[in-house]
């Protein structure tokens, strides 16, 4: 989305700020004050807003950040509608708005579904698998991937079928793939064409596909993921509107993502 949230909590944020001490350095006592008066309503809204949006913007550039799956290109593990949380200290602590990494923690890890801000267009938020570190050769033939050579193990699960917002892709092949003894499903249309090719993880950049491996756009078409335009780590849904059937979709609720 356009709308850089974690900018209008940082203005926020410093402008309440500024407003109460801006008050206490150069406005009235309160010592002097008539006890009848009533605070100036700008001075009485920062308070309040302050504590909030402090909070807030601590969690959501320090912790973890809500958002929502739009596209059905992570799918099965992720549909459209889920709202999962994400990790925001899994890959380094960073400042928000500028980006800067001031704390290092961690690294992606093959198999990690990560979000990160799009290369080309920074303003947009994208949640696909880590597939390639630094230093892999990927190579993507005959709709399999294979890893510095040797084609990554996948096991078929048969047709999918979908529920919910993901029944239109029943009839799709079924498959739990695995890097580095970690699982996760996959799909594949046999009769939709995609680009293959190989690509050599340059330093500091990562190689990811979407699940829906025909219907993502990802690292097969665009590049690789800077390590700067790291966001964090998927792990949970916490919630799934499901559109389709114009109610909640327990089922989903609680789930762990792998």
């Amino acid at each position: 989305m356009d709308f850089d949230f974690s900018f209008f909590l940082v203005v926020a944020t410093f402008v309440s700020g500024a407003i109460m001490l801006l008050y206490k350095l150069f406005g009235e006592p309160d010592a002097v004050r008539d006890e009848a008066e009533d605070e100036p309503l700008l001075l009485e809204y920062a308070r309040s807003f302050f504590p909030v949006v402090l909070v807030v913007l601590l969690l959501r550039s320090f912790l973890v950040e809500p958002f929502r799956i739009p596209s059905s290109s992570m799918m099965p593990s992720l549909l459209i509608g889920d709202f999962i949380l994400v990790n925001k200290y899994a890959y380094g602590v960073r400042l928000p708005v500028l980006h800067t990494q001031v704390i290092e923690v961690g690294q992606p890890e093959r198999g990690d579904a990560i979000v990160f801000r799009y290369p080309k267009t920074p303003e947009v938020d994208y949640i696909k698998r880590v597939v390639g570190l630094p230093g892999d050769r990927i190579s993507y033939y005959k709709k399999q991937v294979f890893l510095n050579g040797k084609l990554v193990s996948r096991v078929s699960l048969g047709s999918y079928v979908g529920v919910g917002q993901g029944t239109k892709m029943t009839g799709a092949e079924h498959f739990v793939e695995s890097f580095d003894g970690r699982e996760h499903g996959i799909l594949l249309q046999r009769k939709r064409s995609n680009t293959e090719g190989e690509w050599l993880v340059p330093a500091g950049h990562y190689f990811v596909m979407g699940d829906n491996r025909d219907n993502s756009n990802d690292s097969r078409y665009w590049g690789f993921v800077p390590e700067q335009n790291l966001v964090g780590k998927a792990f949970y849904i916490w919630m799934n509107w499901d559109w389709q059937h114009k109610g909640i979709g327990f089922e989903r609720i609680g789930t762990v993502l792998e």
